[in-house]
């Protein structure tokens, strides 16, 4: 679970000071306010953790690659309308279950360029409650490393620049001695906490009619939901002691939200392919041939019930071609599910309908402010500020954003102003 984030310096983001982050956190605002840079720094850390080359210290991505994130040059990562940055920083606060216990941790990575323009780390801290690891970059690309609170460094090198943001090079652990085995138990904690961060988009692929049966689970879903449908087929025909689970519990929302009854999978032909059929009003059919919602919400509903327990999941939008009642049960799905399974949830979201279940989910007690974060996103002139919505142990908010989902009062007020105008002038 990331417990918070910091960042400074990167797009719309002077300084967001430390958000701090729940089992469940809603990211709310106008479009173009920042919501999804939060999103997208813990996506660059992860692919950058991913990278093939360890010596990278940012890799911003390429759409040749089809990297999650393409944030083009270090020039457009910087925050625009402020005097001119030249680095940029991102930090977290992260706790991972390993057996019995929980491994607490901290980074913090500072990032400039290189006369050559290559992005590098300036400065890389990773600590615990008792200990603390600094790499702080000198002249020629050298790295001091510091111990704790040590006024001097244990040695100054090249050798020992950081790979990937989030590690440090054999010669710098060799030169750590005994402190090394702590080093790198954090370096893997933090690797481990970022490979477990799963994205969902807005933009969520359509399914085919029929899919081909590979015979295992899907490591990923994708970005667009692409592997949702695969994830279902594993579900219904791998013989586990969980078999069905995913699919029933899938199902059992799709209920909820009035859109199904059951879902099936049956076999096209002897060809090894499978066609999802959605059971609705007495009806089975195939998932292409009902509403393009079912479709959409699937990959919602199947990455909070595949997902690993421990997993971040980032989800953008999922409320996309949803009715107003579905889009209130999906409230439900994340906060019980962040429950019972162990998983995160940063929803990035403009559902008015998901917010306010939310509200009455805290005040049904069913979840809880702490369990569930609120937090407006806004604009004042180019940096974006981020608001937490103090909300009560009722649901009520007590710092209510003007025009935060538009004026319904007022639109109600000028509905019964124009009625009553109009029934004057008919008389």
């Amino acid at each position: 679970m990331i417990d918070h984030l910091h960042l400074r310096h990167i797009k719309a983001w002077h300084d967001s000071g430390p958000v701090r982050l729940a089992p469940v956190t809603m990211l709310l605002g106008s479009n173009s306010s920042g919501k999804s840079t939060l999103l997208q720094s813990l996506l660059l850390l992860k692919q950058t953790v991913a990278a093939p080359d360890r010596t990278v210290h940012l890799h911003l991505g390429h759409s040749d690659a089809g990297d999650p994130v393409q944030l083009g040059s270090f020039a457009d990562l910087l925050s625009q309308g402020v005097a001119a940055p030249r680095h940029c920083s991102m930090a977290l606060g992260f706790a991972r279950p390993e057996g019995e216990r929980v491994r607490q941790g901290y980074f913090a990575c500072t990032y400039g360029q290189t006369a050559q323009g290559a992005v590098a780390v300036q400065a890389l801290e990773l600590a615990t409650v008792a200990r603390r690891f600094r790499a702080l970059r000198r002249t020629r690309g050298a790295y001091a490393l510091y111990v704790d609170d040590e006024a001097r460094p244990r040695g100054t090198s090249p050798l020992y620049a950081p790979e990937r943001s989030i590690a440090l090079p054999a010669p710098a652990l060799a030169l750590l001695g005994a402190d090394a085995q702590h080093a790198q138990d954090l370096s893997l904690a933090l690797r481990h906490a970022l490979e477990s961060i799963v994205h969902l988009g807005p933009l969520r692929r359509l399914p085919a009619r029929d899919h081909a049966w590979t015979g295992a689970p899907p490591g990923d879903l994708g970005s667009d939901g692409q592997q949702a449908i695969n994830a279902l087929l594993a579900s219904a025909l791998l013989r586990t002691d969980t078999q069905g689970q995913v699919l029933h519990m899938v199902a059992h929302w799709l209920a909820r939200m009035g859109m199904a009854e059951q879902l099936s999978v049956r076999p096209v032909g002897r060809t090894g392919r499978y066609e999802l059929l959605v059971h609705h009003d007495g009806v089975a059919a195939n998932l292409r041939d009902v509403g393009v919602g079912v479709a959409q919400v699937l990959p919602v509903l199947a990455v909070a019930y595949c997902a690993p327990p421990g997993s971040t999941i980032l989800v953008e939008e999922p409320e996309i071609h949803l009715h107003p009642q579905a889009q209130a049960v999906l409230a439900e799905v994340f906060a019980e599910a962040s429950q019972q399974r162990q998983v995160q949830f940063l929803v990035e979201t403009h559902s008015e309908h998901l917010f306010r279940r939310m509200q009455t989910l805290i005040a049904r007690r069913q979840t809880s402010p702490s369990h569930c974060r609120m937090l407006f996103v806004q604009r004042q002139g180019a940096q974006a500020v981020l608001v937490p919505l103090e909300v009560d142990e009722f649901g009520a908010v007590r710092n209510w954003p003007p025009q935060f989902f538009g004026d319904a009062m007022g639109e109600a007020r000028e509905q019964a102003r124009a009625r009553a105008q109009r029934l004057r002038e008919d008389k």
